[in-house]
């Protein structure tokens, strides 16, 4: 018989009857379970890189204090400056008590500070000594406090701070320039000494 002629033979690979009994020549191997397919992994989704509005935030101030703790601390200040003012009164008999500090006050140390700065309470016959940078500080302070104060100072007031500003940015730049000018005076050519040295009335810097 050729292999084409072969009888098909049908193998019942069921292991239960229709009734539900085991049937005798059924594969006595555990059924296998089908196997689970795991889910696909879920993408994690990356944060996003902080703004560079949020990186360069400052960093929050602490809380102020309270009106009841500014109120004490204001109280114990007054009651210290008063045995103070006792206590040099009665070391110097007749002395008398000192003025209030004011806003004019305020504008005349910040100017007169400005002045030492820049060398303008040099002893006669000295070198000036000059702090630019100081100078410049205080000037800056100057023109805050106009900024701050706009429209909230009398007359008199506003008077007295314009023209502190003015004449200490005059004689900044009074300065410098005298600065410059003695600079050029030693510029590289002349030969070494050959230019001025600062003597009584040419400024020098200190910072």
């Amino acid at each position: 018989m050729s292999e084409s002629n072969k009888p098909f033979v049908v193998t019942d690979r069921r292991k239960f009857t229709l009734d539900g009994d085991l049937r005798p020549d059924a594969d006595p191997s555990p059924a296998k379970e089908p196997r689970e397919t795991p889910p696909p992994p879920v993408a994690e989704t990356p944060e996003p890189p902080p703004s560079p509005t949020e990186s360069a935030a400052e960093p929050e101030l602490p809380e102020g204090p309270t009106a009841e703790q500014t109120d004490q601390a204001r109280l114990a200040y007054q009651a210290t400056s008063d045995r103070l003012d006792t206590a040099i009164r009665a070391a110097n008999p007749g002395m008398d008590h000192p003025p209030a500090m004011s806003f004019d006050q305020l504008i005349q140390s910040v100017y007169m500070t400005t002045i030492m700065q820049l060398g303008g309470a040099t002893p006669e016959g000295q070198q000036p000594r000059v702090d630019l940078m100081g100078a410049r500080q205080s000037i800056d302070m100057l023109a805050v406090l106009a900024d701050k104060t706009k429209g909230n100072l009398s007359p008199d007031e506003d008077r007295l701070l314009d023209s502190a500003l003015f004449e200490t940015r005059m004689a900044f730049l009074d300065v410098t320039q005298a600065l410059a000018r003695s600079a050029a005076a030693k510029a590289p050519g002349t030969g070494p000494g050959a230019g001025p040295t600062p003597g009584p009335g040419r400024p020098s810097i200190v910072r």
